[in-house]
């Protein structure tokens, strides 16, 4: 039988490097991601971020409003966390299913001018809210009208919205939405109050 001896030295630099692998998890937390602007972060209001109930609410509001009024992009952007995404999903005309990923510029480009020319207010009809430590993800359902008298409504769907908390205020990080239509009703469940 032969004994192998060890090289301290070589133990001690692997016992070193093993260590760095395991860090604390919090020394690798990078702060809160900047509002999703190219220039200077665009401060929110803070009663728009103090909450879900108030950051959701937000969202709504800013988009929604009669032909010709214009809307409060800034405020808009104020919303979202840098690199959020807007993604609209549904069917073409020939009934094969789409996604469109963009970001807020894009959103604010290709949906803005239609809202201000056509009008619209889009509220929300229901909600369930699920919750872990920073994170939450709402399933907000919705109904669309062109003016805020309309009588019925010419759109429904559910926009899935991630949101993050870097403890001063809610972050928008994802909005993903799909439209109620022939062959897919929202369920009764996601007509419910908030919850």
């Amino acid at each position: 039988m032969r004994l192998h001896t060890i090289d301290t030295g070589r133990c001690c630099a692997a016992a070193a490097a093993l260590l760095l692998l395991v860090a604390p998890v919090e020394a690798q937390v990078t702060p809160a991601p900047p509002a999703a602007t190219a220039g200077p972060a665009i401060v929110a209001r803070a009663a728009d971020v103090a909450s879900i109930d108030a950051i959701i609410a937000a969202v709504y509001d800013v988009i929604s409003g009669p032909a010709g009024a214009a809307r409060d992009w800034d405020r808009f952007r104020s919303l979202f966390v840098a690199g959020a995404r807007l993604i609209p999903t549904g069917k073409t005309p020939e009934g094969t299913p789409r996604i469109r990923v963009g970001d807020v510029e894009a959103y604010i480009a290709t949906s803005g001018p239609a809202l201000v020319k056509s009008g619209f207010f889009e509220r929300e009809i229901g909600r369930q809210t699920e919750r872990f430590g920073n994170i939450a993800h709402v399933f907000s359902t919705y109904d669309s009208r062109r003016a805020a008298t309309d009588a019925a409504p010419f759109a429904r769907g559910i926009n899935s919205i991630q949101l993050y908390s870097d403890g001063t205020r809610w972050w928008v990080v994802t909005i993903l939405w799909d439209s109620e239509r022939e062959g897919n009703p929202i369920p009764a469940g996601y007509l419910a109050p908030r919850g």
